[in-house]
């Protein structure tokens, strides 16, 4: 069972992502919090697996609570909750640790998968706002930088592949990879593996199945 802490200053919007997601096999809503300091003791409390994580919040905000709560031992897997008047958030909020953002208008019949894919420990990006992030992420040029199969690497990130799964198909060891990982942030000025994933996505990269 999956356990998921919804984070909103909406109730409304708590109320409906809960109809929706507890409808779903396997996943279970914890509880709810309405501003960034309530998320912080609530993941501490309640040990949920996913936070969904409003970002623009009264009081404590979501991008101070998502630092808050990657820093405690063990912590969630935290997805960031977008509109698009929210853009210039979103990098911060991945910045500081969040594994992916969706929209709040995401269709009911994808939130489900979107979460246990978070739970699974893949990012994930909502393709709709990925397409407004373009001037906000690294330029494109920069792949041109990369060898052969890092350029594959990347394009498993931006799949949401894990390392696992991207040394599977690519036939390599999993701390390959890693390094691998590790090599890309450096070339592509990315502070992690999520906006790494992000510009792979952006650049239409497709991985090798």
């Amino acid at each position: 069972m999956i356990r998921i802490l919804l984070v909103d200053d909406e109730r409304m919007v708590c109320a409906h992502l809960r109809t929706i997601l507890s409808a779903a096999p396997g996943l279970e809503v914890a509880g709810e919090a309405y501003d960034g300091a309530e998320a912080v003791e609530a993941t501490v409390r309640l040990r949920p697996d996913v936070v969904l994580m409003d970002l623009r919040m009264p009081g404590v905000d979501g991008l101070t609570a998502i630092e808050h709560i990657t820093a405690l031992p063990s912590p969630p897997r935290i997805v960031a909750l977008t509109t698009f008047d929210l853009d210039e958030y979103v990098l911060r909020a991945l910045r500081a640790g969040a594994v992916g953002f969706l929209l709040k208008s995401t269709a009911p019949e994808d939130l489900a998968g979107l979460v246990r894919i978070a739970a699974a420990g893949h990012t994930v990006l909502s393709p709709e706002a990925a397409q407004r992030l373009v001037s906000n992420t690294p330029d494109r040029r920069l792949i041109g930088s990369l060898t052969e199969r890092e350029t594959e690497v990347l394009a498993g990130l931006g799949a949401g592949r894990s390392n696992q799964q991207i040394a599977r198909r690519l036939h390599l060891s999993e701390a390959t990879v890693k390094g691998y990982v590790s090599r890309l942030l450096v070339k592509l000025g990315c502070e992690n593996r999520t906006e790494a994933a992000l510009l792979g996505h952006r650049a239409g990269l497709r991985p090798r199945d």
